[in-house]
């Protein structure tokens, strides 16, 4: 079985020189937040009987997926091209107030993806199942509280590229439905031109569902 991820040539890759910069800053990652428009999308996933969560996991991995600079991480000590990521978000039990990390396989449609996630939340009993696999997507939602900045926990390890997506709680401000949404990505691999980028499809899934 072929590996899911193809290791990247430095000596002939065009980032070879900004991803060296980065990688030796003391925090080379950095984070981004924005306001996305969720009104047409929360009223069609009303419509489908689809979980806020769940959908919204899915609309960001598939834009991000298709954003080749998301894709990148560093894995013993090489840079390695992922083909497709997968997602990883925290889920809060209401009765302990403690979140646990579930890992779900990001699938080829909405349905299956919101299916596959609620099913494999149940089922997970543990907090944590164990250290992260690169080829995730991080995703947690904060939405108690609407925010306009937010900062992460720091491990120490600046070779930890998992782009890491936080939302906040929304409001309704000239009949729309505004959502605080964070990006966190590591900046060997990814730059605000990539960012953008990003919004920009994130938004035009978020109006086209």
């Amino acid at each position: 079985m072929s590996a899911p991820y193809t290791v990247v040539d430095q000596s002939h890759w065009k980032r070879a020189m900004h991803c060296a910069v980065f990688r030796n800053c003391i925090e080379p990652a950095f984070c981004i937040t924005v306001e996305l428009d969720v009104t047409h999308f929360y009223r069609r996933i009303k419509e489908l009987g689809y979980p806020f969560t769940y959908s919204l996991i899915y609309l960001v991995s598939q834009a991000a997926n298709e954003i080749e600079e998301f894709r990148y991480r560093f894995l013993e000590g090489q840079v390695v091209l992922y083909r497709r990521i997968h997602t990883a978000f925290t889920y809060l039990n209401p009765e302990t107030e403690l979140f646990k990390v579930v890992n779900v396989p990001l699938t080829d449609t909405l349905e299956e993806y919101v299916a596959l996630a609620d099913r494999t939340q149940k089922e997970q009993q543990d907090y944590f199942t164990g250290p992260l696999g690169r080829d995730v997507f991080q995703f947690s939602p904060l939405p108690w509280l609407h925010y306009t900045h937010i900062s992460h926990t720091n491990a120490g390890n600046k070779d930890n590229a998992t782009p890491l997506f936080d939302w906040g709680k929304w409001e309704i401000r000239e009949g729309k439905r505004l959502l605080p949404f964070s990006i966190q990505a590591h900046h060997s691999f990814v730059d605000g031109l990539h960012v953008a980028r990003l919004v920009e499809k994130i938004q035009n899934s978020l109006d086209n569902l």
